[in-house]
């Protein structure tokens, strides 16, 4: 597990900020959801077979004996909240979450044992139009931000029954090749047999080359969703490719699956993954609901951003109010405080600890701050202020108290509110 510094939580801040506007442009409203929930909704939902399970769940009883886990992902969460609180009977609901989720992995660049996903989900829609809508909306944050070297893959997983039909096909495929298999394979054989399809092993990538494709076993109505999903990606001028091995690794998934991926960080090259689970809400107690979403790891979405030359706009102040000499001090907070309360979104930093004048000139550079303002007791007995720039060639200017609000705001580009408009 690792800090978030304040060197970088501008940049996260200013991404999370950037994804939540365009989720919210789109209609999908915020819902948080506890970080520990019963250790059998992660049983039930991403499946017992998977690694997540298996490996990596932080999971412990807690003082009554109940079996708790911090949530290693945050669709099973979204779902239970949907079915605990009456979300979805009769209902359709377009979410996003965002937070820390955990999973005991080996720790390497990118991937954390806590680290922050961004989460959307559509609950109630059944046709490839939500799908493409969340493709699109994915598309779009890549486009606001000027992040580039992404490719997306797609696929389909098809109904339970085709997926069934197919299942028994590749596992009699699996069995013939069995001496070919690795470890982790032989254990899935049996439990779930897709995910073999999913090793990055190099010894498996022949074999899994050779095994039958998912798309061959599609019936009518997946192949048809499928369709328009791709015809509706084309009319929009979404690139992509058809992964037939794209299975995602949990097990709820059907239907539509999809992966933004990237060759710029190296092994952990997947960014935003999702797709569609329209059997999870009945399968943890719900009445059938149809349901979609995607997945956003936050951190290598902030590795992504600054590979591709991304900054953060800066978050330094605007001004630097410096008080040198007696009963200046009081006067430099009320400067402060009526600045905060004239100037929406201005940043003022007041020099705290006393200190000389150049001291506190030094400390006003360092803040990179715009401006800095100084109150001697000269400027205090004739109610004015200076303004000297410290990032500009502009010269030092003498400003009276009672206007500096309308020039500050003028010099930062924003809009002073008057005087009457203060409580």
């Amino acid at each position: 597990m690792n800090d978030i510094l304040p060197d970088v939580s501008g940049t996260w801040h200013y991404l999370e900020t950037a994804v939540r506007d365009i989720a919210q442009s789109y209609g999908y409203a915020e819902i948080r959801v506890p970080i520990l929930e019963y250790t059998e909704l992660f049983q039930r939902s991403i499946g017992e077979a998977t690694d997540i399970v298996e490996k990596e769940m932080y999971t412990f009883p807690d003082r009554n004996g109940e079996s708790l886990t911090l949530r290693p992902e945050a669709t099973a969460s979204i779902v239970r909240a949907g079915i605990t609180n009456g979300l979805l009977h009769n209902q359709r609901q377009k979410l996003w979450t965002v937070g820390p989720m955990f999973r005991y992995e080996k720790p390497q660049k990118g991937r954390y044992r806590q680290f922050h996903q961004f989460d959307v989900e559509a609950l109630g829609f059944t046709g490839p139009d939500v799908d493409a809508e969340l493709i699109l909306m994915s598309a779009r944050i890549w486009q606001k931000l000027g992040i580039s070297r992404l490719a997306l893959e797609i696929n389909s997983l098809g109904s339970p029954e085709s997926r069934t039909r197919y299942r028994e096909t590749l596992v009699k495929y699996f069995r013939s090749v069995k001496n070919q298999l690795d470890q982790d394979s032989i254990r899935r054989l049996e439990q779930n047999p897709l995910r073999i399809l999913d090793s990055k092993k190099a010894q498996m990538q022949a074999v899994i080359e050779a095994a039958p494709v998912m798309l061959d076993f599609l019936d009518t109505g997946s192949a048809e969703h499928f369709a328009q999903l791709k015809a509706i990606l084309d009319a929009a001028g979404v690139q992509y490719t058809v992964n037939p091995r794209l299975v995602r690794g949990l097990d709820y998934y059907n239907r539509t699956v999809f992966e933004w991926a990237t060759d710029a960080l190296g092994a952990q090259g997947a960014i935003c993954s999702g797709g569609r689970y329209d059997g999870l809400v009945e399968k943890l107690g719900g009445r059938p609901t149809p349901a979609v979403g995607w997945a956003m790891g936050i951190e290598r979405f902030v590795a992504l951003y600054d590979a591709s030359g991304g900054q953060a706009p800066r978050r330094d102040a605007h001004v630097y109010v410096v008080a040198v000499g007696d009963d200046t001090l009081e006067r430099a907070f009320a400067v402060a405080e009526e600045l905060r309360n004239r100037i929406d979104g201005i940043r003022v930093e007041l020099n705290l600890g006393a200190g000389s004048f150049k001291t506190q000139l030094k400390r006003a550079d360092r803040s990179n701050a715009e401006y800095a303002l100084i109150l001697g007791e000269q400027e205090l007995a004739e109610q004015r202020i200076g303004l000297k720039p410290l990032r500009s060639d502009e010269d030092q200017s003498s400003i009276a108290l009672a206007e500096l609000a309308t020039v500050v705001a003028e010099k930062i580009g924003k809009v002073a509110a008057s005087p009457a408009a203060n409580h």
